[in-house]
């Protein structure tokens, strides 16, 4: 199985994970999610204040500017197999 069908495999496997992640895990999957899936962050910050939960995944994500598209991917498939098994 190549990178991107391990990539698709653990992105079904995350949404049926037993228990929720921390918040903090689910910034970690959905920045690494973006890198991979799409590559350097290529929007703009929110512009509401009051947007937190958009705020955090924007710096989630622009925090991994610059990492390989395929080195998030694998990132992502070890976070997810690490918390199946946990």
């Amino acid at each position: 199985m190549d990178l991107i069908q391990q990539f698709e495999k653990a992105i079904a496997e995350s949404k049926m994970l037993s228990e929720k992640p921390s918040n903090e895990t689910l910034l970690q999957l959905y920045a690494l999610y973006k890198q991979g899936a799409v590559g350097d962050i290529n929007t703009d910050p929110p512009s509401n204040p009051f947007d937190i939960v958009g705020k955090a995944k924007y710096n989630a994500w622009s925090e991994l500017k610059g990492k390989a598209m395929e080195a998030a991917m694998q990132e992502y498939i070890d976070l997810v197999n690490k918390l199946k098994s946990s």
